[in-house]
Order: C-alpha cells, then structure tokens, then sequence
C-alpha cells in the first residue's frame, strides 16, 4: 500500500523505457545524463503520507463499522423470524413477506459494500493524488536542474543495476523538506536567502 508509483501505470513505464531506448540509439549514448529515484523510500517518512494513510485508515473503518452494523441488524431480524415461525407465531403469508424484507435488507448490504470499494477508491485518490503531483513536479524540477534527461524509479523493479551516484531521492527529498518549511506567502529567494542556501543532499552528484 506504502509503495507509490511515480509513473501513472505500468504501461507508460514501459513506454518510457521504449522511447528511451530508442533515443539512446539514434543519438550519441554520452548525451544521454540518467538519474534514478526510489519512491518508496523517499514516501515511507514523508508525513504527508502518513497522514493520508491514517485518514484513510480512519474513513476505511468508518465505513466497515456501518457494514457490519447492517450485518448485525439482518441477524437479528433473521432470528426474530426463526423463532416466531418456530413458535408457529407467524402465518404463512406474513412469513413470505418478512423473507421479502430479509432479501432486501441482504440486497442493500451487498450495495453497501460495492459502494464502500468505490468511496475508499475515491478517497485514497482525493488523498495521495496531490501529494503524488507535488512529489513529480520537483522531480522533474531536480531533474532539470541537475541535467538529466531521464529519471527511472527504483523501486518499481525496473532499473537493474545503476551507480549510487546517480541518485537522486536524497536530491529530491531535500527539496520535499525545503518546500514544506518555505511559507507559501513568501517567494524562494525570501525564504532562502543566496547567502543561506542549505548544503545539497549528496544524492546525484557526479
């Protein structure tokens, strides 16, 4: 659940790696600058994403709790049934109408939890989707300052083997850290200073 993906699906990974192997075979393989980046590592601290994950954890058991509230009610009213019809308290009739009701109320609560998927697919996006957003836009923008053209994610399997000095995650989780103390009333230059900038992160130096 912790792991995020900075490419939308696993089809535009492998598109990327696509496009990027065709690049590199029609032009010179020194003009290519390659950096790396593990998402997972770089998300497992942020406390945007521990908030996230306790908000959604929060609606998640909101939602369970009604569901097994409705469960609860149709045993119940299952066992009322039971027990007038074992008592012969209830005609026939009246008996095939409560078993009506019993069918909708079972009806409802399988509603309930087709609806309870959606709400928490809803809600994981409305949470993480900006925090994602964010996370993309300094990559691209460490990405662009440092050089590179390309930036794969390690921690989706597909980098093999790369040297340590092509990452970038310190790079960038610096950056995350720098934007979140930087008060969004004041420009970059205000918040730090040219005679004050903070040391780099180590990550993808050369």
């Amino acid at each position: 659940m912790h792991t995020f993906l900075i490419n939308k699906t696993k089809m535009n990974r492998i598109v990327l790696i696509c496009l990027m192997l065709l690049a590199m075979g029609t032009s010179p393989i020194v003009a290519q600058k390659i950096a790396y980046i593990n998402s997972s590592a770089l998300m497992q601290d942020l406390p945007e994403i521990k908030q996230a994950d306790s908000n959604l954890s929060a609606f998640q058991t909101q939602l369970q709790k009604r569901g097994e509230q409705m469960v609860t009610a149709l045993q119940t009213k299952y066992q009322d049934v039971a027990k007038k019809q074992s008592a012969g308290e209830i005609s026939p009739k009246q008996l095939e109408e409560e078993s009506a009701k019993l069918k909708e109320d079972e009806a409802k609560i399988n509603q309930f939890e087709q609806d309870m998927n959606k709400q928490v697919a809803e809600k994981r996006q409305a949470l993480y989707q900006p925090i994602l957003d964010r996370i993309n836009g300094l990559i691209t923008e460490v990405a662009k300052s440092m050089g590179f053209d390309y930036v794969f994610d390690s921690s989706t399997g597909i980098l093999l083997f790369a040297d340590e000095k092509y990452d970038i995650t310190a790079d960038v989780k610096h950056k995350l850290m720098e934007t979140a103390k930087t008060p969004t009333t004041e420009t970059p230059a205000a918040a730090t200073p040219a005679s004050k900038k903070p040391a780099p992160a180590t990550g993808g130096k050369k």
